[in-house]
């Protein structure tokens, strides 16, 4: 007879595995971003559910936010329709509950902004996030300097807690960032918000080499990857790397849509 099932890994443990799976595969890791509430909330869990099913590696939860400053026009729309259907950070906890008991099993980091965070409580939402089957959290309008209550949660609840620099962070940015984060640090690819862009920067070797020059944390590429093509170009340069407006906007055709998009760039990685 089997004894009893190992608890499958949380938080950090499960960004760490993560990624290791992934570099054995010899991949970057693909983590997907969708909001919870867009187009409505069943169909929001049906897409995330549907990605799962394609093999991504793990997810960005986005909480809808009235004033989402990193983000274009694409996901600013969606979050603003997920939050007319009446989508809640409390909501967003549910969703996650509510996709670990379907039985999705990749890591699910919470992405929104400071102020509804704040105004939920902060121990109390890092709790209620590792109950809900959440492995870390990424609040992009968050700095370093002022996030000290917030990484101290997450410290000790095992989660995450994502960093952000910048090809516009200076060396002493970078190593504060390193001392800082945990998970993995989400390196924006370009200065300016978020969107699906037809050209990757020419100079964003030069940037990963200066991060990577200062920390050995796994570096997460964001801000304007939405094809297969610039997907494989993350192999060897990153460890994983984030979609988001381009799977939004596929969201607005329906799951189907969505399923087509991660697949091709999750087959990518692998030719």
């Amino acid at each position: 007879m089997s004894g009893p099932q190992p608890e499958p890994p949380s938080g950090l443990a499960h960004l760490s595995a993560m990624f290791a799976q992934a570099e054995q595969a010899g991949r970057a890791a693909f983590l997907p971003y969708f909001p919870i509430g867009f187009p409505d909330y069943d169909a929001s869990l049906a897409a995330i559910s549907a990605m799962a099913e394609a093999g991504v590696d793990g997810f960005e939860i986005g909480m809808p936010f009235s004033d989402p400053l990193a983000d274009g026009p694409t996901i600013q729309a969606a979050t603003q329709v997920a939050l007319q259907n009446g989508v809640t950070v409390q909501k967003c906890l549910d969703a996650v509950r509510e996709l670990r008991a379907r039985g999705l099993t990749q890591p699910m980091l919470m992405m929104g902004y400071t102020n509804p965070v704040l105004a939920y409580g902060t121990e109390r939402f890092v709790q209620e996030a590792k109950a809900a089957g959440a492995d870390g959290l990424i609040i992009p309008d968050l700095p370093p300097e002022e996030s000290a209550e917030l990484t101290a949660a997450c410290a000790r609840a095992g989660l995450a807690m994502i960093c952000f620099l910048a090809p516009t962070s200076t060396t002493e940015r970078i190593r504060m960032v390193a001392q800082q984060a945990s998970g993995f640090i989400y390196v924006v690819s370009v200065t300016g918000i978020t969107g699906a862009r037809s050209d990757l920067p020419p100079d964003l070797q030069a940037l990963i080499d200066r991060i990577r020059a200062e920390t050995n944390t796994p570096l997460v590429l964001g801000f304007g990857i939405g094809t297969p093509e610039q997907a494989r170009r993350m192999n060897g340069l990153v460890d994983g790397f984030i979609v988001g407006s381009a799977l939004v906007r596929a969201g607005e055709s329906g799951v189907e849509a969505v399923r087509g998009l991660s697949q091709s760039i999750r087959q990518a990685l692998d030719a």
